[in-house]
């Protein structure tokens, strides 16, 4: 069946309703077969892939089915910690985290220096706490069971099933914007069933046995960033010991894994960090550009050279596949068929499907055991322009220094930029007005506010347009800043809006078998870069400087000095034209026509037109990511069943 999910956990309530909702969980085909594990730490059992650790009562409490996350878990008497991430956590480890920690603030005072990308759900002082990371790749989502009461989970699919959850319009037509900013990009598409928001958890207090299981759920921040206070130098030696850790959280030990090395600066220092963990066999995997004047394969090819030439005798051994151009899908390709994975939302990384499925392919077939790829590294280390208006307020000279660099570089006129500079709009006045009428801002608009204002596409109805705009309306009444500073803000939500789209990819390796990380997304190399001074991390004049400082003697100077970026602009262009005869399929019974979203008909008039003007002006992307989306999510599962009629008081029997 196409559609399903792969892998989840639940977090369950103490009760018959709650031990009866796990009975209805989906079960992942590629879950079958799994072999057990013996249990070593804990009330725990496994059979056939699924993991359930238990309350005091024998109950379920985490059902989880992982494929090629490890889970790790420990019980205290009353007290539990179950970590689900990349690495199996030593027992020690684990018992040093949980043996002290009273309540919720003083877990994680103990978790802060764990390296890996880890859900965390704990029963300390007779409360549940689940939380994901900061950076926002894992997520937290709950829904209220009519039985159960609330139940969590970190795929909102499995909670929309178990209550029987329909779509949300509302949050269907703003996954067709090209950007959705905090806090609307935490807007599930399942009506009743929400997120928690990145940086925080949820509290569940645990009903005692016999008692109704009524929990009302609780939102607690449990990170801050940390202020950017130090030099380039230590600033640095903290992210190379942060790439390092995460590296070895996902592939230390394994003895054959693959990396894609495109030729930028992200995937070369991925490569050369898994190189040092010592594997038996390192497989590097680039896709040649379409492109004469693509610098990337050049790059490619000279990092693989360095990494032979400069490899000890223990090194592993190198391997490099250059997939052909030729062979590499254009993006909107092969989007006649029902992906096989349910993504959490429409992602727009979708029209690349199969530039993604033929490459992870390609490194599965090569006996690779991990795949590591550079994903975040932008994000993180790339700096956005807005950070100067942070710069303003504390060094005004710098600030307009490194954007007068920035001004040649990018073309922005004079006044605007000091306008844009000087602006000091709250967040909730940018965020009602962040969607407007208004034709697309130009390429030379300066870049210093909260956000980038958009315009909605034409081809959505009138009716998509309104409920957008209610919902930014609605959303500035009460909406907060990540932080205050605009920069810090804005660089934080980029983070977690590449961290989201990265789940595709993780999905796509788990249909075939292989799993995917972007280690550059977790948690303690984001605080280590927020934590250098900001004319120091970010520079007109230099490309992404605190990466490069970070990794001096690890990849060769060489390869550090470059300073180009190369774009694949013109395969999407020319996928418009190739693929335009399975566009015209997919919108012909849109199922976002059916629900009032879009314009049908102009869609089928741009597939005949693919190098139309609306083209080059509006992206289409998110909407094909919306419609392939809920063609799969409408085929995910069977109809599901009427809901429990269990009464609460039947709950706690």
């Amino acid at each position: 069946m196409p559609g399903q999910l792969r892998d989840y956990f639940v977090v369950l309530p103490d009760s018959a309703a709650g031990a009866a909702a796990a009975g209805q969980l989906p079960v992942p085909e590629a879950a079958a077969g799994r072999p057990s594990a013996p249990d070593a730490t804990g009330p725990a059992r496994e059979v056939d892939g699924t993991l359930t650790v238990v309350h005091p009562s024998g109950r379920p409490w985490v059902v989880a089915r992982p494929l090629v996350r490890e889970v790790s878990h420990i019980a205290r008497g009353e007290d539990a910690l179950v970590l689900i991430g990349p690495d199996r956590v030593p027992d020690a480890v684990l018992a040093g985290i949980l043996e002290g920690a009273r309540d919720r603030t003083g877990l994680e005072r103990r978790l802060a220096r764990l390296p890996g990308l880890h859900h965390v759900i704990a029963r300390l002082s007779g409360e549940s706490w689940i939380r994901g990371t900061a950076t926002g790749l894992r997520r937290i989502y709950h829904a209220r069971h009519p039985a159960a009461g609330t139940i969590a989970s970190d795929r909102p699919a499995v909670l929309a099933r178990l209550t029987g959850a329909p779509f949300d319009d509302s949050a269907l037509a703003l996954r067709l914007l090209d950007f959705l900013p905090h806090p609307l990009s935490r807007r599930p598409v399942w009506r009743g069933v929400h997120e928690t928001g990145a940086g925080y958890g949820l509290a569940l207090p645990v009903a005692a046995p016999g008692t109704a299981a009524v929990s009302v759920p609780r939102e607690h921040r449990w990170w801050e960033p940390p202020p950017g206070e130090l030099p380039l130098a230590e600033g640095a030696r903290r992210v190379g010991d942060a790439i390092a850790a995460s590296v070895r959280a996902h592939v230390g030990g394994l003895d054959r894994i693959s990396c894609e090395l495109s030729g930028g600066l992200d995937s070369t220092v991925l490569a050369f960090a898994a190189r040092e963990t010592g594997p038996a066999s390192l497989s590097l995997l680039t896709v040649a550009a379409r492109d004469r004047y693509s610098e990337d394969e050049t790059w490619a090819r000279r990092a693989v050279e360095s990494a032979r030439n400069t490899a000890a005798s223990t090194a592993p051994a190198v391997d490099h596949h250059v997939i052909p151009a030729a062979d590499a899908p254009y993006f909107y390709a092969d989007l006649a068929s029902t992906a096989a994975e349910l993504n959490d939302e429409p992602l727009p990384v979708a029209p690349g499907r199969a530039r993604a499925e033929l490459l992870l392919g390609r490194a599965r077939a090569t006996g690779s055991r991990y795949h590591l790829t550079g994903y975040g590294g932008d994000e993180i280390f790339l700096g956005l322009p807005h950070a100067y208006q942070d710069l303003f307020h504390g060094n005004p000279f710098t600030a307009w220094s490194h954007l007068g660099g920035l001004r040649h570089q990018l073309g922005w006129p004079l006044l605007p930029t000091v306008k844009a500079l000087l602006d000091r709009s709250a967040f909730p006045r940018w965020l009602a007005g962040a969607v407007t009428a208004a034709p697309q801002p130009v390429a030379r608009t300066p870049l210093l506010s909260w956000g980038v204002r958009q315009s909605p596409h034409p081809w959505l109805t009138e009716h998509a347009k309104t409920l957008i705009a209610e919902e930014f309306r609605a959303a500035a009444e009460h909406a907060e800043p990540i932080d205050p500073w605009r920069g810090r803000h804005v660089g934080i939500d980029g983070v977690r809006m590449g961290a989201r789209h990265f789940q595709a990819m993780e999905d796509i390796g788990m249909t075939l078998g292989l799993p995917v990380a972007a280690p550059l997304y977790d948690d303690r190399i984001l605080e280590a870069t927020l934590a250098v001074r900001l004319p120091e991390r970010i520079s007109p004049w230099r490309y992404k400087p605190l990466l490069v400082e970070a990794m001096r003697g690890v990849v060769p100077d060489a390869l550090l000095a470059r300073t180009t970026k190369d774009h694949m602009s013109s395969d999407e262009h020319q996928g418009l034209r190739e693929h335009a005869p399975e566009l015209a399929e997919l919108w012909t019974g849109s199922r976002l026509a059916e629900h009032g979203l879009v314009d049908s008909r102009r869609l089928l008039r741009l597939a005949a037109e693919p190098f139309s003007p609306v083209l080059v002006e509006h992206s289409i992307s998110s909407t094909v990511a919306g419609e392939t989306w809920l063609r799969t999510a409408e085929n995910a599962w069977p109809t599901p069943q009427s809901a429990p009629t269990t009464t609460p008081s039947e709950a706690s029997l």
